[in-house]
């Protein structure tokens, strides 16, 4: 990818991810972050947030932001999903078939790491762990555990995420990524090793819609920490990671800011939106 950038460009569309990018550590969007946002949207910025989240995870954060009073979007899922604020409709969904599941749950017990996924009943399980518990407080969605994950498990789902001791899922995710290149794959924590279909992730998403709102490429502004950013941070004509991104992944992006602690989404309106 050319990084010979000027940082010249009349940016359009900011894309944020929200978990230690946006949000603080106690899941809180700071004021300054909040006041900045609101000016690049009064400017005409589409400020865009793209998660590896549920969408029912994210939309108080929407809401918080005034996203719909400006026709904006969200991507939940990893990309899995994409959805109108304007009417909250789905304008784009992929999900795992029933098979790819089972044979992610096959794998999961296979590697000794836990597996959950998503119905209507809420995040599914046949194991505990504090890795799912992290994910239950964090979305706000019910703990469903289950006598046998395959039964429970019917029809598709939009992801799943294998779960484990983050030093051990690192070989985990290497052993995946080799045996199953029909999947997408990424940590977005150090313990949340996320499985979409193929070809979704973010930065497919963000160019579904840069495409329905003709916005080019290089007028788009991702941010993000982690390696289930790392597409759209590649995608983005600014890829931006807050100070508190992984060692491995610094020198992958166009420039590191501030961390999620300190503000570092309101240092990136103010030199590259509001200047």
């Amino acid at each position: 990818m050319n990084r010979t950038k000027t940082h010249k460009e009349k940016y359009k569309m900011l894309v944020l991810d929200l978990d230690d990018t946006l949000l603080r550590d106690d899941y809180s969007i700071s004021d300054r972050n909040k006041e900045l946002l609101a000016q690049a949207q009064q400017k005409g910025i589409k400020v865009v947030l793209a998660s590896g989240r549920p969408t029912s995870s994210m939309l108080h954060y929407a809401k918080e932001l005034q996203l719909a009073n400006f026709d904006s979007y969200m991507i939940s899922f990893n990309g899995g999903v994409v959805t109108s604020l304007k009417d909250n409709s789905v304008l784009f969904e992929k999900s795992l078939t029933r098979d790819e599941i089972h044979s992610l749950h096959d794998f999961s017990v296979k590697n000794n790491v836990h597996i959950i996924t998503y119905s209507d009943k809420g995040i599914i399980s046949e194991t505990d762990s504090k890795y799912i518990d992290i994910e239950v407080n964090l979305t706000g969605i019910p703990h469903h555990k289950v006598p046998s994950f395959k039964a429970e498990v019917n029809s598709p789902a939009v992801k799943c995420i294998l779960l484990e001791d983050p030093d051990y899922l690192k070989q985990v995710e290497k052993r995946l990524k080799a045996e199953r290149t029909d999947l997408s794959v990424a940590l977005s924590k150090p313990f949340f090793l996320e499985v979409m279909p193929r070809g979704i992730d973010k930065a497919a998403s963000i160019d579904f819609l840069a495409q329905k709102l003709e916005i080019k490429q290089s007028e788009v502004i991702a941010v993000g920490n982690a390696g289930n950013d790392l597409t759209m941070i590649r995608y983005a004509g600014l890829g931006v990671w807050v100070n508190n991104a992984a060692p491995e992944l610094r020198h992958k992006a166009d420039m590191v800011v501030a961390s999620n602690n300190d503000d570092g989404v309101a240092e990136v309106i103010e030199r590259f939106i509001l200047n």
